[in-house]
């Protein structure tokens, strides 16, 4: 048979004769064409295989760290054109799992995290397992659900597992705020709860509050432009974001952490403002303006969504991930900042605070993105989709926040009790286990709300909010005694509320007319002889039911009139 035609540049190999191959009845098939940079591996001779009548099929190429395993006996495998090889590897991000169990794999850790009934046995070459450190850290979060992905992949498998090992300087991680609100809201938990994972693991933890970049407005997942916010609005939010952020990291140090549990690391609270608002614009533009690609921003998808709407983007808005990524040079240059911890919508952004910094200092840092939180509907939680839960007290009161988590279906709340709390894996298990025998209960529901809510509200908060669902809920007179004027405004927030004089025989009937809870003439006194009035949870029938102190009227002077199944009325007694 000739061999196939070939191009001068391209050679073909030479066939073997069949002079050169004693006993074989046909000539050598030649390999197929290759570029002379990408010659195709050669083919084994059949003298390295005595007795095989075929020549062998050379495996396909694989990556050094990834190596294909060798086919089956029995099986061939098609022969595959060479890939091309690349000179240089862009950096690609990692889905955090993936990352955790090579890391563990390195620092010995992952097999450890699984809740398996026996350890699994140590070769003799093996190191011993550490109780703390990077590969115990990024593969226990990464089992909660916790980190989503690392960037750059690569990096931080080769390099996390040393820089956060036992023993080492601790590490400083950040991540930022805009204050859009004057309120942080569900939203920004989790990476809240990153931070704090961070800080329990021994590192130093940085809030940043943007009040810098809030004037702009992060594009990231919009379909428009923010409002602008007045200069004198967004100094408001970020003093009202740093009391919030100072109240969670307060209330984990005194109610979640264990002194002697080892070191807790250090928490700091900055406002990019104090950086960002003194740099000068050509400095800006000169330095870290110099290093950032317009391809790679263009590039970005938030970027290329904005652009192709009707509305267009805003210079502002394209150089938003410019700042982001200066403020993580600045970071890292005065506070020797090497992470930076966001939502899953920041990869982007993360990308360009990686790329500014490696390229102005030369040093390897890292991203690491925490899942988002949505609705039911699979909408983002947040003030831009009208869905916010806040945690701010004045904007959803303890009651509110506990019933939230209280009401989550049970295809989340394992995943949520793994993401909100700081409850051991093997106690979070158990939880589930007595909730598939008890689902009446809500216990896991529960477990969560009270979790969440000492985290953002204290103790004292979650009273407050155990207090508010047994008077509602569950007609507790001791509840409603105890409760305070403020929580029964923020109970019942829409409810109105009336201040009477007690006067002697005054019935119920005229408790109702004065609260203007029930009409005038034959209906409205019809509406209580039907059952369909109720004081302090007790249903009344009888219209000229004389009120009683301790009965009608409680120990602190108020009474809880409701009317129908919705309609409630806060009534308070003067000078009882």
């Amino acid at each position: 048979m000739p061999p196939r035609l070939s191009h001068p540049a391209h050679a073909t190999p030479a066939v073997p004769s069949r002079s050169s191959r004693p006993g074989c009845p046909i000539p050598l098939i030649p390999p197929r064409l290759s570029h002379p940079a990408h010659p195709a591996p050669a083919v084994p001779s059949r003298s390295s295989r005595p007795g095989c009548p075929i020549p062998l099929i050379p495996s396909r190429l694989s990556h050094p760290a990834h190596p294909i395993p060798a086919p089956r006996a029995g099986r061939g495998r098609r022969l595959r054109e060479p890939l091309p090889a690349r000179s240089r590897r862009a950096p690609r991000a990692m889905a955090a799992p993936v990352v955790a169990r090579r890391c563990g794999r390195v620092a010995g850790l992952w097999g450890g995290l699984r809740r398996a009934p026996l350890p699994p046995r140590r070769r003799a070459h093996e190191q011993p397992r550490r109780a703390r450190g990077a590969g115990g850290l990024l593969a226990a979060q990464c089992e909660r659900g916790l980190f989503q992905e690392v960037f750059p992949a690569q990096s931080a498998e080769e390099q996390l597992p040393a820089l956060l090992a036992p023993g080492r300087p601790p590490l400083a991680a950040y991540c930022g705020f805009d204050p859009t609100a004057a309120s942080l809201h569900v939203g920004h938990l989790l990476p809240v709860m990153a931070l704090l994972h961070f800080q329990r693991a021994g590192h130093d933890v940085i809030a940043v509050v943007g009040g810098a970049t809030a004037r702009l407005g992060d594009p990231s997942g919009r379909e428009r432009a923010r409002e602008p916010l007045p200069a004198g609005t967004v100094r408001a939010h970020a003093r009202a974001l740093r009391a919030g952020l100072e109240r969670l990291f307060q209330n984990h140090r005194e109610l979640f952490w264990n002194p002697g549990a080892g070191r807790l690391g250090r928490a700091e609270l900055l406002d990019n403002a104090s950086w960002l608002g003194r740099e000068p614009l050509l400095r800006f533009l000169g330095g870290a303006g110099g290093r950032l690609r317009m391809g790679t921003l263009l590039s970005r998808q938030s970027c290329q969504a904005r652009l192709r709407s009707a509305d267009g983007m805003s210079l502002a808005e394209f150089l938003y991930p410019a700042l982001q990524a200066y403020d993580f040079l600045h970071l890292h240059q005065h506070h020797g900042c090497r992470i930076q911890l966001g939502g899953h919508d920041q990869m982007g952004n993360i990308m360009s605070g990686y790329e500014l910094v490696t390229k102005m200092t030369g040093t390897d840092v890292f991203g690491i993105t925490v899942p988002l939180i949505t609705s039911t509907t699979g909408d983002k939680l947040g003030k831009t989709a009208g869905n916010a839960v806040w945690l701010n007290r004045d904007k959803t009161s303890p009651f509110e926040l506990y019933q939230f988590f209280v009401r989550q279906q049970d295809n989340v709340v394992e995943k949520y009790l793994k993401l909100f709390t700081f409850l051991p894996l093997e106690e979070i298990a158990h939880i589930m286990e007595m909730h598939a025998k008890e689902p009446e209960k809500w216990g896991p529901q529960k477990r969560l709300a009270a979790e969440v809510t000492k985290l953002v509200h204290g103790r004292e908060g979650l009273e407050s909010a155990k207090r508010c669902t047994k008077a509602l809920y569950y007609s507790s007179v001791e509840a409603l005694e105890e409760m305070s004027d403020l929580e029964l405004q923020e109970l019942f927030r829409q409810a109105p509320s009336a201040e009477l004089m007690l006067e002697p025989g005054m019935s119920v009937l005229d408790l109702c007319r004065k609260a203007n809870a029930i009409p005038d003439g034959p209906s409205g006194y019809q509406k209580i002889t039907d059952g369909g009035v109720s004081i302090n949870g007790n249903r009344v029938t009888n219209p000229e039911t004389v009120l009683i102190l301790g009965q009608h009227i409680l120990k602190n002077g108020v009474s809880l009139l409701r009317v129908g199944k919705k309609n409630y009325y806060v009534i308070k007694w003067l000078q009882l």
